[in-house]
């Protein structure tokens, strides 16, 4: 009995020990302590998982029981009286336990060595992860840079204070030490175990000592656990205390560093890593237009949806409320910074520049998208400006300051008419922008009194627009209550729902500014009545502009990295640098654009239906032709007509050219070649002055009145053709057209230098001939010189009746009266036509003398005349009776032609005239048979040539088809092809949009 109850007092003991080590351990706060600590006193705990590092502590000196100094168990005093039976059970129980840590260091070792030796075997089997290292980011081979292990390690606990809390491991040894005394008591050579068993008291004093023993024991060990509880209430008492040493303000200046300086790596890697991106597009994208991959790319969603805003523009010029796709519309004061925003989205110098001038005078619409290479090009214009070349750079600003200037009219400053330029590069990002002409305040010098208006409705008229996107640019470096566009962008978007607010110069904002909370005031929209979307603040150089968008980009970095606007939380990181604020407007512009084109697809399919309704009711038997299809057919249609020209027979062009050289010199012949010859007393003289008259006429005059009479002719012929109904066929539509392209050609066309010269010679040759071969001839000419003086006196006569006023009938018949001169001039005329019944043969002129007889008779019938109104009225009297007396000399010469062949030898009549009259009628039709040849040879070609530049030249003159083609009818067939193309245009990016998602 007594044995198994000393087995179980050891039992006991055992358990004891085990339970209140295991509760010291549990009992210990593990937040407090190291991880090393936690390493030794947790390292079973689950929710640690971190490598337990090989440390050597003082606990290792503690390995097993038999290095601990050995202390002899004070037991009560044994009586030898009574001598107890030997037992050895509890010596074998110690030498056993004894013997067991020889047992458990030999497991211990073999352990550690399979161990190691699985580990190892492990180890290869595992495969080599080290080229798949690029799936894990380059921030986690980095984490030393952005968490501070030092800073940590120095706010853990140190290890004097880890001491406290551990127990007291000198007293826990010697209670062990004693029971190991009390196990190894009963030994063989030990005479304490050596009693019979009649001992039976000192067997009971014996195991009363041993319990006391265990409860000295076990309150020592109470003892030690609450000593380490006092001391971990205390430790924790004391950091609690330490930790709110630390100001607040020292804590969030520390964090917020800490977080620029990690939200500055993120931004690095990032950069990065898009770099990277940006090369692979781009070589992908170089492989593509290569043909290595065989295939046909698409276009891209923003170049689609750039094409329909191409076509709206040209449909909706006066920007109606049909026109409601969305744009970033990029608005503010002039000098603002706006295009400077513009060139760092784009990434590239591309719009002109000017210190304080005005540059940006008509809307320019910027589309940008991605691209292998970095150009940009016209939507008119197949050339390709190299973006990152300073040349290219040069020649694009030079060209878009140039089509800026054509769009303003005279009298101008700044024009609504918008400039598409399209932007690709690698790594853009996809949207539509619109650079707005800046805001002013005051009209200068230089500049249209209605510049400021004009800018404000072109503003005005984009930001009405009810998804459009309002880009608003304040200049932060100037003072918030200067600005003006704020006003005007709070108009439009009063609640704010589609405006984002940028501050540029935010350098010179924060240098200037005494107070650093008002750029926080600007920036939150507390200094204006606009609200906004989103609000940010970058910085767009130094100021000067030679400056790379790469080095305004690492300028902008470096501000805000040491800015104070950051540290002190007055901006947050998002808000800042243009690549932020690129990234926010090209998320809102999708966004716009998904939330609202199907809507507008529907609308102008029902402007579509309403339309094509309206055609058929007006128009159901035509065809819808548009302004280019109409200007093609009217092309086609005025080719034709010039076509038959050429078809006109030559009879009829030398009738009409005789004709008309003859109306156009006849005068000439009569008045400057016939009359003066015709006044001679011989033959001789007459034929002497004729010749003379005709070379120099010939000289000077006529070549150069023969050609303008040509030209004249084809005029008018061409004229006719273009201007001659065609029946049925004709469409009045093309009328103005016509006309328009008759008097540009006409203008254009200049007859041949060499026909005068060659003409001149050929007159020369036919006026010196005057022989006439026979009777027919003589008749033509005396048929022509008969029509050449009836024509003449019937305009003297017709004169003579405007100078005398009407004759006594026409008096009575008509109740018409002379009026006083008129009655002078028939007195003067009744006196003159005695003088000449007097003398029949009298010269052309009248002799002084003569005028003053004339006169003298009218004042003595009281008449006062002027010796100017005798001789006028002597002119026309004369003339009428010169050219009746040649009339009727000509019929005298109807016989002549026998006397002509005989040079009028024996003859008294004379017919030097009619050889004239012969000479000017040959020479008339030589002429016009060269002037035709000219004609269907040379000219007619020439004026269709000058047809087909002028046709070309207004085909691309789109204003001139607007102004020529006009009409109900024309307008309606515009708008149907129009809508037609955006409506196709919209459902192809739908469908293209649909399946992005």
């Amino acid at each position: 009995m007594w044995r198994a109850r000393q087995a179980a007092v050891s039992c006991e003991v055992c358990q004891l020990l085990v339970k209140h080590s295991s509760d010291i351990q549990r009992n210990l706060p593990l937040q407090k302590l190291h991880l090393v600590s936690r390493s030794i006193y947790c390292s079973h705990h689950p929710a640690l998982k971190l490598q337990r590092p090989q440390l050597r502590t003082s606990c290792q000196q503690f390995s097993s029981l038999t290095n601990l100094p050995l202390h002899k168990l004070k037991l009560s005093p044994i009586k030898y009286g009574y001598q107890p039976r030997r037992n050895f059970w509890p010596a074998r129980l110690a030498a056993r336990l004894l013997k067991l840590r020889y047992i458990i260091l030999g497991s211990a070792v073999g352990g550690g060595y399979t161990a190691k030796k699985t580990f190892d075997e492990w180890k290869d089997m595992i495969p080599d992860l080290s080229d798949y290292k690029w799936i894990v980011p380059d921030f986690i081979w980095e984490i030393d840079e952005y968490i501070d292990l030092e800073k940590i390690r120095k706010a853990l606990p140190s290890s004097e204070d880890l001491a406290k809390l551990a127990p007291d491991l000198d007293k826990i040894a010697e209670s062990l030490n004693l029971l190991k005394d009390f196990f190894t008591a009963g030994s063989p050579g030990e005479t304490a175990f050596r009693a019979t068993d009649h001992g039976s008291e000192s067997d009971k004093h014996y195991r009363k000592g041993l319990l006391g023993e265990l409860i000295l024991l076990q309150q020592q060990i109470q003892e030690h656990e609450e000593e380490a509880r006092r001391a971990a209430g205390q430790y924790s008492t004391s950091y609690a205390q330490q930790k709110r040493k630390v100001s607040d303000k020292e804590k969030i200046d520390q964090l917020q560093e800490e977080l620029l300086h990690t939200q500055l790596k993120y931004q690095r890697i990032l950069e990065r890593l898009e770099k990277e991106n940006k090369e692979l597009r781009k070589l992908v994208l170089q492989k593509d237009d290569k043909g290595i991959h065989h295939r046909k790319l698409k276009k891209s969603l923003i170049d689609m949806y750039s094409e329909v805003l191409d076509v709206l523009s040209d449909y909706d010029a006066s920007y109606n409320t049909q026109d409601h796709l969305p744009r970033v519309v990029v608005v503010g004061d002039q000098s603002a910074g706006k295009t400077s925003v513009l060139e760092m989205i784009a990434q590239a110098r591309i719009f002109p520049r000017g210190s304080g001038e005005m540059m940006t005078r008509s809307p320019v619409k910027v589309t940008l998208s991605e691209g292998p290479h970095h150009v940009a090009l016209f939507k008119d214009s197949s050339r390709e400006f190299d973006l990152t070349k300073e040349e290219d750079l040069a020649a694009l600003r030079h060209e878009i300051e140039l089509r800026m200037r054509k769009n303003v009219k005279e009298g101008c400053t700044v024009s609504p008419e918008t400039i598409s330029l399209n932007v690709k590069g690698p790594g853009l990002q996809r949207m539509v922008l619109v650079d707005l002409p800046g805001v002013i305040n005051t009209v200068t010098s230089g500049m249209a009194p209605d510049t400021k208006e004009t800018i404000f409705s072109i503003s005005k008229a984009y930001m009405q627009n009810p998804n459009a996107i309002i880009l608003c640019i304040q200049d932060g470096s100037v003072d918030a209550e200067r600005s003006i566009v704020t006003d005007l962008v709070s108009q439009m978007d009063p609640h704010g729902r589609r405006t984002i607010f940028v501050l540029t110069k935010v350098d010179l904002a924060e240098k200037n500014v005494a107070s650093p909370s008002r750029i926080q005031q600007i920036i939150e929209g507390k200094l204006f009545p606009m609200k906004a979307l989103g609000y940010f603040a970058v910085v767009t150089g130094k100021g000067n502009s030679s400056e790379s968008i790469e080095a305004i980009r690492e300028y902008e970095e470096e501000f805000f990295q040491n800015s104070k606007l950051l540290k002190t939380s007055m901006l947050k990181a998002h808000q800042v640098t243009t690549r932020n604020l690129s990234l926010a407007v090209s998320d809102c512009f999708w966004k716009m654009v998904r939330e609202s084109v199907e809507q507008q697809a529907d609308s102008f399919k029902a402007t579509r239906f309403n339309l094509e309704t309206e055609w058929k009711n007006n128009y159901p038997r035509l065809r819808e032709l548009d302004r280019n299809e109409l200007f093609e057919k009217a092309k086609n249609e005025i080719l034709d007509e010039v076509i038959s020209l050429s078809q006109v027979t030559p009879k009829h062009w030398e009738e009409i050219l005789q004709q008309s050289l003859w109306e156009r010199v006849s005068t000439h012949v009569i008045e400057n070649i016939y009359l003066p010859a015709a006044q001679t007393m011989n033959s001789g003289t007459f034929n002497t002055t004729v010749d003379i008259k005709l070379k120099q006429w010939t000289d000077k005059q006529l070549p150069n009145k023969a050609v303008e009479v040509a030209w004249e002719t084809l005029q008018e012929e061409f004229s006719r053709f273009m201007t001659e109904p065609k029946g049925k066929e004709h469409d009045d539509i093309f009328d103005k057209l016509k006309e328009a392209v008759k008097e540009e050609s006409i203008k254009r066309h200049k007859w041949n230098d060499f026909a005068e010269d060659s003409l001149r010679v050929i007159q020369h040759n036919a006026l010196e001939d005057r022989s006439i071969s026979d009777k027919q001839q003589w008749d033509a000419a005396i048929y022509f010189m008969e029509e050449a003086l009836q024509a003449r006196l019937k305009d003297t006569e017709n004169a003579i009746e405007n100078m005398i006023g009407p004759d006594w009938k026409k008096r009575w018949l008509y109740w018409k009266n002379r009026t006083q001169e008129q009655g002078v001039h028939n007195e003067t005329k009744n006196e003159l036509e005695k003088m000449l019944k007097c003398n029949e043969e009298h010269p052309a002129y009248l002799a002084s003398d003569e005028i003053t007889t004339v006169r003298k008779n009218l004042e003595s019938r009281g008449v006062e005349v002027d010796p100017s109104l005798i001789k006028d009225t002597w002119h026309q009297v004369y003339r009428r009776h010169f050219l009746k007396t040649a009339l009727n000399h000509c019929n005298l010469c109807r016989r002549g032609f026998y006397y002509y062949q005989r040079h009028f030898i024996d003859s008294e009549l004379e017919c030097n005239d009619v050889v004239l009259f012969w000479r000017i009628q040959r020479m008339l039709a030589i002429t016009a048979n060269t002037l035709r040849q000219q004609l269907t040879n040379t000219e007619v070609r020439r004026l269709e040539k000058n047809v087909k530049e002028v046709l070309e030249d207004f085909a691309e003159d789109g204003e001139k088809k607007i102004k020529l083609l006009t009409g109900k009818r024309v307008q309606l067939a515009e708008d149907l092809k129009k809508v037609r193309e955006i409506q196709e245009k919209l459902d192809a990016f739908i469908e293209a949009l649909h399946q992005e998602k």
